[in-house]
């Protein structure tokens, strides 16, 4: 039969034995080190990217923004391919002119585009310049009737020869929703020109021209609202970009600053033991004096008295040595005492005379921990 295993304690030697980098090689230190080091790398690598990527597209917009808005407009065949191709990104909000006529009876419009918040039907008229190039063109917004869905009466476009002005944009995906007939009007639920090109019939180009307020105040736009032009606003992308660069140094900063605390509180705590442990080791001295005060004053006695029988000097003997014993755990008591309260006096130096609940768990806690 096996013997049963030893259930003790461990000791406080072996506990202390794990010193240094080996007392944070636990699930707890070792987790919370992956974890802040998992964050940093996401947070440079991936989410300060993120946002700061986001800032850069924001300024290159207000920058093409900024230059239509303070060039003159230039003709749109010399931006916009007559073989059907996107104008490209780079070319998006150029400023363009077109002069030719509207074509009315292919007009659709674009339904649940609000505007400001507001429900809106965008009005979309083909045109044909006058070298030949048929361009979808949004000439405005209109508020609709009965709670959003009732179509308006709307103003035809000019059919006369005319000349605008607007912004070339790019074409929107096509989307999910087919068009409908609704009210005798074709509408879409988005600007894709391929899309509206076969519905139409027309060989509309790939980018589509949205009216300037100049154009849509005027014969081209009669009855309708111009849609406003995006704000030139950077956004909040770069602070947040930043933040993300400040917390993926932030965190593993902490970390060392909570190791470094560890390693303080584990000095402190070796430091009390040690001054504790002080006046035990002390205490071998005093008690060898006390022994031979004593021994000399029993000789002074003994000479005193006449000498004992084998009977008294066995007893006595007896008595001797369970003195001796006697003694001996005094003063190991004594030394485990002496320890104690010299621990107590530095807490009590150190949080007060008094010592709340509070401290008791402190210090249970410490146990625990070192």
């Amino acid at each position: 039969m096996s013997e049963p295993r030893d259930r003790s304690p461990v000791s406080p030697d072996r506990r202390q034995r794990r010193r240094g980098w080996r007392a944070f090689l636990t699930p707890g230190w070792v987790i919370t080190a992956v974890l802040s080091l998992a964050f940093a790398y996401v947070a440079f690598t991936v989410l300060a990217p993120w946002q700061l990527g986001k800032n850069s597209d924001t300024q290159k917009f207000n920058h093409r923004l900024e230059a239509a808005l303070e060039h003159d407009p230039v003709p749109a065949s010399s931006v916009m391919p007559r073989d059907r191709t996107p104008a490209g990104e780079d070319r998006e909000w150029t400023r363009v002119s077109l002069q030719g006529v509207f074509l009315p009876d292919d007009e659709v419009l674009l339904r649940n585009r609000p505007v400001d918040t507001s429900p809106a039907f965008q009005v979309l008229t083909p045109f044909r310049t006058d070298d030949g190039l048929t361009v979808l063109v949004n000439r405005g917004w209109v508020k609709p009737l009965g709670g959003g869905t009732g179509v308006p009466d709307l103003t035809a476009a000019p059919a006369t020869p005319i000349t605008v002005t607007g912004y070339i944009r790019k074409s929107e995906a096509l989307p999910d929703t087919p068009p409908i007939t609704d009210q005798g009007r074709v509408q879409v639920y988005g600007m894709n020109t391929v899309q509206i090109g076969d519905l139409t019939g027309l060989p509309l180009a790939s980018d589509y021209v949205q009216l300037d307020e100049e154009s849509v105040e005027g014969r081209a736009g009669e009855g309708l609202t111009p849609v406003p032009l995006p704000t030139l606003d950077s956004g909040p992308y770069l602070s947040y970009g930043i933040q993300w660069i400040a917390f993926g140094i932030m965190v593993p900063a902490g970390l060392g600053y909570f190791v470094w605390a560890e390693i303080r509180e584990r000095r402190r705590h070796r430091d009390e033991l040690a001054a504790a442990q002080v006046p035990a080791a002390g205490a071998g001295p005093v008690g060898g004096a006390e022994a031979e005060s004593s021994a000399e004053s029993g000789e002074v006695r003994d000479a005193g008295h006449p000498p004992v029988t084998a009977d008294r000097a066995g007893t006595a003997g007896a008595d001797g040595t369970a003195g001796a014993d006697g003694t001996a755990d005094a003063d190991g008591t004594a030394d485990t005492d002496r320890a104690a309260a010299s621990r107590e006096q530095k807490l009590a130096q150190r949080y007060g005379q008094t010592r709340n609940r509070a401290f008791r768990d402190r210090n249970a806690r410490d146990e625990e921990r070192f």
